[in-house]
């Protein structure tokens, strides 16, 4: 479903897929977020790029209400409860201050961690 406002001149219509961008940039935005996860393949997270970003994120959108599930991958090190209250915050601000709508739930779903660039090193061999 999609937001749809009439006024005098007409209507308005905010596609589900407009919300799901905006909690998705907003999410990507919050120190300690790696990516945006697109589910569990193998056994492992799959991190998706910023063109995918609406992958990673479930809404469901009312009349003047939303509500939104993000599925995120978070970087190695950093307090996951106080990113994921992070993401809440600024999901919720990103989309009603873009579409009016109110958000009554931003459930935060931590996939994967990802480690940083540099830190992941080649074992050695034992053996020369």
């Amino acid at each position: 479903m999609e937001k749809v406002e009439r006024g005098d001149l007409g209507s308005i219509r905010i596609a589900d897929e407009v919300v799901s961008i905006v909690a998705g940039l907003a999410a990507t935005e919050v120190p300690g977020v790696a990516g945006m996860s697109g589910g569990i393949v193998g056994g492992i997270a799959e991190m998706l790029g910023r063109k995918n970003l609406s992958k990673g994120v479930k809404v469901e959108v009312g009349e003047k209400e939303a509500a939104v599930d993000l599925y995120i991958i978070v970087e190695y090190g950093v307090r996951i409860p106080e990113v994921a209250l992070r993401i809440q915050e600024a999901v919720k601000r990103a989309i009603e201050s873009m579409t009016g709508l109110t958000v009554v739930e931003a459930n935060v779903h931590v996939q994967g961690v990802a480690l940083h660039p540099g830190e992941t090193k080649e074992e050695e061999p034992r053996v020369k």
